[in-house]
C-alpha cells in the first residue's frame, strides 16, 4: 500500500450556480484546494477514494439560494466540499470491525482522503460468480437500484397487468426500472424514453418492448403510437417537456412516480406544464419521492436484497449497468460529473480515479 501523503486534494463549491454549471473562469462553480490529510483516532478509519458516484440530484444540492427548509438534505453551501457518494479503500484503521484494504461505500465527497467513524463506512463484498463488482454498490445495488425498485413498486404500485413508461431510461435509475418492470414484476408492456438511436437500442436490449427517441423530430408521434390505449404507470426521471407530453398518455386513475427533473435542473424557470389539466380531468396520481424514504419506512435493506437476488437469478443484467466508467484524473472530477447533463452516459456514470 502506498504511503499516505501529508496533504489531500478536494473540490469545494466556490460559486453556487443559478443556471448552468461553469467549469472555468472567475465564476467557476468548483475550486480545487489542498489541505492537510486528517489523522484518525479510536473508532475511526481513513479512506482513500477510488470511485465516485455521479447523480443528477447533486445539482439540486448546490443550487444558489437553495432553501434548507425545503430541501430533503442540507444544501452544499459556498466553501463546502462537494458532496458525493463513493467507493473507497481503508488505508488506516483504528476500528475493530474494519481492516486496512477493505473496500467500503460511504459519503465520499470530492476529496482524496476522508476520516470516517466506523458506522459511516459500509463494507462491500464483490461476487465474481454473480458478476457483482465494487462499483455496483453505487449503482444497481446502491441508490439507483433502490430508487428504481422503491419508486416503481412502492410509490407507483406497478403490477404485472400494467404498462409502464420510464423516461431517462438509459440512465442509472431508468435502466433499472426497465429491468425490474419487465423481468421482476413481469409488467405487460415496458416503454422506455431515451435520447438517440444507440441508447434506445441498448434500453431495448435490457427488456423494454420499445424505446422512443426523444431527440427524434417525430418523437410525439412515436410516443403516441407506443402508448396506444394509454398507460397505467409513468416513472418520471426528467420533468419538463417529456413529463408534460406524458400527462396526455396516462390512463384515467393512472400513477406517476416523480423521481427527478434533470431537464430543468440547470434552468429551474423552464418548467412549463401546458397539460396540467389532464391531472384533474383524468384523476392522475402524481407522487414525488426520495430514495431515503425507503429507509425511513424501515424496509430499504429488504428492497436492496430483493434487487440483489434478482441479479443472482439473472433477471437483472447487472453487467450492463456500468456502461460508462470514466477513468478520470482528480483534477478533472467536475468535467466528468457534467457528462450527466450532456447525455454522455448509458447506465450508471462512475468516475474512476486514476491519480
Amino acid at each position: 500500500m502506498s504511503p499516505i501523503p501529508k496533504q489531500t486534494r478536494q473540490w469545494i463549491v466556490s460559486n453556487p450556480p443559478k443556471t448552468n454549471v461553469s467549469l472555468s473562469g472567475d465564476d467557476a462553480t468548483f475550486k480545487l484546494q489542498t489541505v492537510d490529510t486528517p489523522s484518525i483516532t479510536d473508532g475511526q478509519v481513513l479512506v482513500k477514494l477510488k470511485y465516485l458516484s455521479n447523480d443528477p440530484a447533486q445539482r439540486g444540492w448546490i443550487q444558489d439560494g437553495a432553501d434548507a427548509e425545503r430541501l430533503y438534505v442540507p444544501p452544499v453551501r459556498q466553501g463546502d466540499v462537494m458532496r458525493s457518494f463513493g467507493i473507497g479503500e481503508i488505508v488506516q484503521s483504528k476500528a475493530e470491525n474494519l481492516k486496512e484494504g477493505q473496500l467500503v461505500s460511504y459519503m465520499a465527497n470530492w476529496t482524496d482522503y476522508r476520516v470516517l467513524e466506523a458506522k459511516e463506512a459500509t463494507p462491500i463484498q464483490e461476487d465474481k460468480e454473480a458478476g457483482i463488482k465494487a462499483t455496483h454498490f453505487i449503482g444497481a445495488l446502491g441508490g439507483p437500484g433502490l430508487t428504481a425498485y422503491y419508486g416503481l413498486v412502492k410509490v407507483a404500485e406497478a403490477k404485472a397487468e400494467d404498462t409502464v413508461v420510464v423516461s431517462g431510461a438509459a440512465g442509472s435509475t431508468g435502466s433499472m426500472v426497465v429491468q425490474i418492470a419487465k423481468h421482476v414484476l413481469g409488467c405487460k408492456r415496458v416503454i422506455g424514453i431515451a435520447g438517440g438511436a444507440e441508447k434506445c437500442s441498448w434500453v431495448e436490449s435490457l427488456g423494454a418492448d420499445v424505446c422512443v427517441d426523444y431527440k427524434a423530430a417525430d418523437f410525439e408521434e412515436k410516443l403516441i403510437k407506443a402508448t396506444d390505449g394509454y398507460v397505467e404507470v409513468y416513472f418520471d426521471n426528467v420533468g419538463g417537456h417529456i413529463l408534460d407530453t406524458m400527462l396526455k398518455r396516462i390512463k384515467r386513475y393512472g400513477r406517476v412516480a416523480v423521481c427527478g427533473s434533470i431537464a430543468t435542473y440547470n434552468d429551474p424557470e423552464s418548467t412549463n406544464l401546458k397539460n396540467w389539466f389532464e391531472v384533474i380531468a383524468n384523476r392522475i396520481e402524481l407522487k414525488g419521492f426520495i430514495v431515503f424514504d425507503a429507509y425511513l419506512k424501515g424496509n430499504g435493506q429488504e428492497m436492496v436484497d430483493t434487487v440483489r437476488n434478482a441479479v443472482k437469478d439473472k433477471k437483472i443484467q447487472i453487467e450492463k449497468q456500468e456502461e460508462t466508467i470514466v477513468p478520470t484524473k482528480f483534477e478533472d472530477i467536475p468535467k466528468t460529473w457534467t457528462m450527466l447533463f450532456e447525455g454522455g452516459n448509458k447506465g450508471k456514470l462512475v468516475t474512476e480515479l486514476t491519480n
